[in-house]
């Protein structure tokens, strides 16, 4: 096993950790933390689909981390309108 994979391997598990730090700042009272805590995990777990697909060679993870990484602002500023009242 090269130095690579290892420090590859040693990233996932702090990712991992931090996915769920950020589902226990999602799950806060108030929607700013939410909204924060959303954010983080979509960021997490797109780094963690990439490290996937440099670790197995699976194609269509890249797709789904792309997808996550612009379409989680827009969702993100989306809301934040419909919270802001704008039409």
């Amino acid at each position: 096993m090269s130095i690579l994979t290892l420090s590859e391997y040693i990233l996932l598990a702090a990712l991992a950790i931090y996915a769920l730090a950020s589902v226990r700042i999602a799950t806060r009272k108030t929607i700013g933390m939410g909204l924060v805590g959303l954010a983080g995990l979509s960021i997490a777990v797109a780094t963690i689909l990439i490290l996937v697909n440099n670790l197995y060679q699976i194609a269509y993870c890249k797709d789904i981390a792309l997808a996550l990484v612009l379409l989680g602002p827009v969702g993100t500023i989306a809301f934040a309108r419909v919270l802001r009242g704008d039409n």
